[in-house]
């Protein structure tokens, strides 16, 4: 009888155990939420093309690599790692600023050195190519997200172009429609259930991301991110054009735009399946410029 009362007594603390430590979905694999206003890091997020020395600068004095820290750069959108690595690592390294790349997915392994290095990085920079190249490494190793999250949290600065500047929003645009199979660089219509999306970094909140965004006439695909998800903003960030976040606040650098669309309505309208709306907010922000994150 006392054996017995023993093993229900284990199996019962077993069970509290599994249950208190279950997160869903994975458990500690999947990683956490983040709150971008409650980061102590800042967001560097540029809308692709040339980057001038001046907007390569200010990414780096939003930094603290000026305090002794370092730089580490995320090639994996690319389809050439290496090269994209190189590049990256040349606007530090030219500057007298110690970086090092990880080709995850590629070459470099996810070992518990590397993560640590990503953790304790002072910039953490993410080159264009394709987004969904950069999240299909990170769903296989969670444990980079949460690392470069860590990282963001304890006062790092994420920064990312093009396709590294989409993966910032939790929303991620592809690029792809359901509709139209063939690539266009903008959307030529207004229809529901045509985009296509997917989950990204997370890293910004509230909002979705669009880049190359004047030069590419995207107006079309930010509108209908807002209808189709209109609890989120959506910022589109021309070329040679950056936003910082900090906290709630943004600043906008470089040389061109960023406009932000909001859906005040909370709403959409569907008719025939074309996408309609009441009372779009747009604002269009210049270098210099700051607004709030709602």
């Amino acid at each position: 009888m006392i054996l017995y009362m023993k093993k229900v007594f284990g199996l019962l603390l077993i069970g509290i155990f599994l249950v208190l430590n279950y997160t869903g979905n994975g458990g500690q694999d999947e990683p956490a939420s983040l709150d971008s206003s409650k980061a102590k890091g800042k967001l560097f997020i540029i809308g692709g093309g040339s980057r001038s020395d001046t907007l390569k600068d200010i990414m780096i004095s939003e930094s603290n690599l000026a305090s002794g820290g370092y730089a580490v750069v995320l090639p994996m959108s690319s389809s050439n790692q290496d090269t994209a690595a190189y590049y990256g690592i040349l606007q530090f390294s030219e500057r007298d600023y110690p970086a090092s790349a990880f080709t995850f997915g590629a070459g470099d392994q996810v070992t518990p050195a590397r993560l640590d290095s990503l953790r304790n990085a002072a910039l953490i920079y993410i080159p264009g190519g394709v987004q969904s190249r950069f999240m299909d490494v990170i769903n296989k190793n969670p444990e980079i997200e949460r690392a470069v999250k860590d990282a963001y949290r304890n006062g790092a600065l994420v920064a990312g172009t093009s396709a590294g500047a989409a993966i910032m929003s939790k929303i991620m645009i592809t690029g792809d429609q359901k509709k139209y199979p063939e690539y266009t660089p903008t959307y030529y219509h207004l229809e529901k259930d045509n985009m296509i999306t997917e989950e990204g970094m997370g890293l910004l909140t509230g909002a979705i991301v669009d880049q190359h965004f004047v030069k590419r006439g995207r107006n079309n695909r930010l509108l209908t991110a807002v209808m189709e998800y209109p609890d989120h903003i959506g910022i589109g960030i021309d070329e040679s054009t950056a936003i910082v976040v900090d906290g709630n606040k943004i600043k906008v650098v470089g040389e061109s735009q960023v406009l932000v669309y909001r859906n005040n309505s909370g709403s959409a309208i569907t008719k025939e399946g074309k996408l309609g709306a009441r009372d779009i907010g747009l604002d269009i922000y210049l270098p210099g410029d700051t607004f709030t994150l709602r």
